[in-house]
């Protein structure tokens, strides 16, 4: 939170009367606002965004008494705009800004005659009220308490958790087909045109990491241009993740199996209609992407297919290359959210600004899980209607869990490793959100997740003496 943020409270003259809110930006340094609604007080609203109100002739004489005044941002302070709101009788002053909202700043001991609350609002947010609630309209501000907890996160919670479970069995499944087929000579080759699996080395580790670095920085200059290139990576991506999941899903079904022949080559009609499908849903997300009240759900269903394929699709040889990746995205992660402050002009980290979208851009990167935001506050209505996970903090742990599952099988160990490591991703998961919560700041999640599952596996390879091969991998995988 960059500023004091608050909530204009709108209602229309129509019975019964329509509301809305809309966010606001002042300082509690001049004011303070009620913390509801219940103590608020009511005006109606003057519509002068024609005038900057930088001179009391810019106005007739008495057409703000009593009221709630907008005016245009620019050409004098804002403590000056509200200096002569002020002197003509105004009780409220509003300043509309066409840029993005930025915290009020001004020298309080000049002006310290000035009383009445002043808020900056979206000049769209005006625009839209118009539209929405006529043009006599009475509004009130007011700032209300942000919640200790937002229960949406127990729905990033349990979609976490679920993702990296699932995509750690998976994998396990597929290295346990991958063992039959090397012990049926009559089934290695058929098995090897379907191995679609990519094998992490320590080299390809760091490659890897360097690439996420050197885009994370490009995609914070370039932006503007950049987002639309990975709008369609995860377009195409997602598609074929989707595709993945839900065919491994349909071939378990015995019915339905027809095919069609083509070219020397047949394929089942069902995974056709399948494929068809797939694709019209990545499609619908692209249009409407910036759709709040649904293309989440969307999102969220593309997001954990892309997480779950790439959990199962790459493979870690060993621990040791799961140490190698998850320290150096460790690194990564606290770098670009803690340390790049001190470097850039504005203050603000890297990671933060990218994830919001550099300069008020109104594209967002599509690389989190989003849910809305159940409590309501003035930081919801402001800036972050939902709770979001980057998809890196499902993933990255999710290469280590599937690795411990992939050992389980290799090992015959039943499960301890998988299970284990899923639990202290929860358990990591859990430690974020605490934190969350006590700071009242965003985290990466990397910070508590690669502590807990990397202790915790080299805990129980420890305490079954495996950690050797735990370590190394077994001689099947190298």
């Amino acid at each position: 939170v960059t500023a004091d943020e608050g909530i204009l409270h709108a209602s229309g003259s129509g019975v019964p009367p329509v509301t809305k809110d809309y966010c606001i930006i002042y300082s509690s340094n001049w004011v303070s606002l009620p913390n509801s609604l219940d103590n608020a007080t009511f005006r109606a609203l003057e519509n002068l965004t024609s005038t900057v109100l930088c001179s009391s002739s810019e106005v007739p004489s008495g057409i703000m008494k009593d009221k709630a005044v907008v005016v245009m941002r620019g050409n004098c302070t804002f403590l000056e705009k509200a200096r002569i709101a002020q002197n003509l009788g105004a009780k409220m002053l509003l300043i509309a800004s066409k840029p993005r909202l930025s915290p009020l700043s001004d020298n309080k001991t000049d002006f310290e005659d000035v009383t009445l609350p002043v808020a900056l609002i979206r000049y769209s947010d005006i625009v839209d009220m118009e539209l929405t609630l006529g043009s006599e309209v009475n509004v009130t501000l007011y700032s209300p308490p942000l919640p200790e907890f937002d229960y949406s996160m127990v729905v990033i919670f349990l979609i976490a958790v679920f993702t990296v479970a699932l995509g750690g069995y998976w994998s396990g499944v597929a290295e346990l087909e991958n063992l039959k087929a090397i012990a049926s000579p009559g089934e290695r080759a058929t098995r090897r045109k379907k191995e679609e699996n990519v094998t992490f080395t320590p080299v390809t580790v760091i490659l890897f990491v360097v690439i996420c670095c050197v885009m994370l920085v490009l995609l914070y200059f370039f932006y503007k241009w950049l987002v639309y290139v990975i709008i369609s990576v995860f377009c195409l991506a997602s598609a074929m993740s989707l595709y993945n999941c839900l065919a491994a899903l349909i071939g378990e079904i015995p019915f339905g199996q027809c095919r069609l022949a083509c070219c020397n080559k047949s394929i089942e009609v069902r995974l056709i209609f399948l494929a068809a499908f797939c694709i019209a849903a990545a499609v619908v997300w692209a249009v409407f992407r910036n759709e709040d009240r649904w293309a989440w759900i969307l999102q969220d269903i593309l997001g954990v297919a892309f997480c779950l394929n790439f959990i199962k699709t790459l493979k870690m040889p060993n621990f040791k290359s799961c140490v190698i990746l998850l320290g150096l995205l460790l690194l990564y992660d606290v770098f670009f959210v803690f340390i790049t402050p001190f470097i850039t002009k504005n203050g603000a980290s890297i990671m933060v600004e990218v994830a919001a979208g550099p300069f008020g851009n109104s594209e967002k990167l599509p690389v989190v899980i989003r849910v809305p935001r159940l409590g309501y506050s003035a930081s919801t209505l402001c800036d972050m209607p939902f709770s979001l996970l980057g998809f890196g903090d499902i993933i990255v742990p999710g290469l280590l869990v599937a690795y411990c599952r992939r050992f389980d099988v290799q090992t015959s160990s039943s499960s301890v490793y998988y299970i284990s490591c899923t639990i202290a991703y929860a358990i990591g998961m859990v430690l974020t959100f605490v934190v969350l919560a006590l700071m009242k700041m965003g985290q990466p999640a990397l910070l508590y997740l690669v502590p807990c599952t990397l202790l915790t596996s080299s805990l129980v390879a420890w305490k079954r003496k495996e950690m050797k091969k735990f370590w190394k991998g077994s001689s099947y995988q190298v």
